[in-house]
Order: structure tokens, then C-alpha cells, then sequence
């Protein structure tokens, strides 16, 4: 971590992030009170798209879960320059806070932004968009929220779509990739696909009550 970084991380942590408690589910209403919506964002990397949206969104809450504490930190200095009191962080893994933390049907939207797509093919089983990952993902959003997944590695990004289809709680409303949302920020990972030669993709999805998973 950069200094910068480091300073956010000891002096706002407290204030900012939510210790992981497999026991307490969040209560969305006591945390985001006054919120319209709660965003969900998994692995938000260096924080710099996810700080961009909550200034822009600011009835939104947003709820971002990383592991490495670099990024955590650098969006904690994010919210400090900015001003931010519509973002919290939760330091742990996204399964275990999907099962023990986020309540069913509570999420108004979800973003999987530029995930690790572990290229290799040995290494395909690390992979976190599955289909029982995406079902679980989709359990925790009302019916009518928005699940919306971005990548720069192609075969991942069919690797997505087909695990999408596998999800019967989840509808594309596109043929295949969506149109980018105008409101999604440029992300660092993005910057530098686009800078190798990678094209963007993305995948846009709708929870549907016809297909809702149960417990």
C-alpha cells in the first residue's frame, strides 16, 4: 500500500468497514437507512469505479467486498477525498458473506466487475462465476434487480454468458452481450485490457420471480 493508502486504512477502517460475523446477517434498513437502494459490488479492486458511482449515485448504498486490503484501503482514501457516506466495505470472501451476511431478496443490484479470470485452463476451477455461484448470487436480489457482470478476456466472457444460462432465475434481456450501461465508470483493470488489446464485454442480467430460487 502506498502511505496514502495505508493512513486511510488504520484511521478509517473502524468507521467504514463491517467485520465479517457469519452469525449477523446485515439488516440493510438500520445500514443504509435513508437509502433508496443497496448496491451490491464484489471484488472492487482499487475502489476508483465504485467510488466514481456512489458520488454519482448518492441514493444509492453501495456494499463492496475485497480480500486484498491495498484496495480496501485505496477506496477508504477514495471516500475520504470525496466525501463519501454512502459506501461500506466487508473484508472477507463473497461466498461466505453471500451465506452468512446478505439477507434473500434484499439486493437492488450486483457488480462483478473484471473478476480474475485465471486464464489457464488447469485453473478454470478457481473461476467465481459458475452457475451455483450465480444461482446464490441471485438469491440474494429482489425480483427486478440487475446483476451485471464485465470482463476482457473472451473466453471467459462465453464462459459467463453459458453459466447465465444455467440460472433459471436470471434473464438476459439482450441476445447475447449487453450495450455497456452509460453509467458505468472506466475501471483500472478496463484501462489496461484496452491498453493490451483486449475488447470489453459485457453481460447485463434481470432477476426474474418466475424462476426465483428458493432456500
Amino acid at each position: 500500500m502506498t502511505r496514502a493508502q495505508a493512513r486511510a486504512y488504520t484511521e478509517l477502517k473502524d468507521r467504514y468497514c463491517i467485520p465479517f460475523d457469519p452469525a449477523q446477517p446485515l439488516d440493510f434498513s438500520r445500514l443504509f437507512s435513508g437509502f433508496a437502494q443497496v448496491v451490491l459490488e464484489i471484488g472492487f479492486g482499487m475502489g476508483e469505479a465504485t467510488a466514481k458511482l456512489a458520488e454519482t449515485r448518492k441514493e444509492t448504498g453501495f456494499l463492496g467486498i475485497e480480500v486484498h486490503t491495498a484496495g480496501v484501503g485505496k477506496l477508504l482514501w477514495e471516500i475520504e477525498q470525496r466525501k463519501l457516506e454512502n459506501i461500506r466495505i466487508i473484508e472477507e470472501d463473497a461466498v461466505l458473506v453471500l451465506n452468512c451476511m446478505i439477507s434473500p431478496n434484499s439486493l437492488d443490484g450486483v457488480h462483478i466487475f473484471f473478476p480474475d479470470p485465471w486464464p489457464k485452463k488447469r485453473h478454470h476451477k478457481r473461476r467465481l462465476l459458475t452457475p451455483d455461484f450465480l444461482d446464490l448470487v441471485a438469491s440474494r436480489m429482489k425480483d427486478g434487480a440487475y446483476l451485471y457482470l464485465v470482463t476482457d478476456w473472451e473466453e471467459y466472457a462465453h464462459w459467463m454468458l453459458h453459466a447465465a444460462k444455467e440460472c433459471p432465475s436470471l434473464e438476459n434481456p439482450y441476445p447475447g452481450f449487453s450495450l455497456r450501461q452509460a453509467w458505468r465508470p472506466e475501471t483500472v483493470f478496463e484501462r489496461k485490457g484496452i491498453q493490451a488489446g483486449r475488447s470489453i464485454f459485457e453481460i447485463y442480467l434481470i432477476k426474474s420471480s418466475a424462476g426465483e430460487h428458493t432456500e
